[in-house]
């Protein structure tokens, strides 16, 4: 069903998902995925990241990004709770694929090679929920962020 006038200007923002170390995420989604920091909020006992792959549609600064960070699609907001991540009794966040707290799934990524990039993680020694090579589904590999998320990676067709 097509939109609607009322709702033609309506995108798809963000997903947010709480993490206990933020350093530990920022490297694996920055540096093993490639996605960008493209702002950052601060508030007193909690600190906002947003991150997403470089569709800046000319917004080339990172003043610019960070100010039309709203108008964009597909970004990753990591949400940091001060304090998780030097706390030794904190057990960490529900993933959404276990009791308690069954219902969130996975985040994606897609790639052009999901061969290519599977192996690439598992050089890096990413663990994985389901490789390539498991299961009926040989086309699609879930790996696993330093808080246990699901990230599913997929790929996509090229065109000739």
């Amino acid at each position: 069903m097509p939109a609607s006038s009322e709702t033609a200007g309506y995108r798809f923002n963000h997903t947010m998902i709480r993490v206990k170390d933020p350093k530990a995420s920022l490297k694996f989604y920055s540096e093993v995925l490639g996605m960008e920091l493209i702002d950052t909020m601060n508030g007193s006992d909690f600190t906002l990241y947003f991150l997403a792959y470089d569709t800046s549609n000319g917004v080339d600064t990172a003043e610019d990004k960070a100010k039309y960070r709203s108008g964009r699609e597909g970004l990753l907001e990591l949400t940091h709770n001060h304090g998780t991540e030097s706390d030794a009794s904190f057990k960490g966040y529900a993933s959404g694929n276990a009791e308690p707290g069954r219902g969130f799934g996975h985040t994606c990524i897609s790639t052009p090679d999901v061969e290519v990039a599977c192996a690439r993680l598992e050089r890096l020694g990413v663990p994985f929920q389901k490789k390539l090579t498991d299961g009926r589904m040989k086309n699609i590999a879930f790996a696993l962020d330093p808080d246990g998320y699901w990230v599913e990676i997929i790929g996509y067709p090229t065109k000739p």
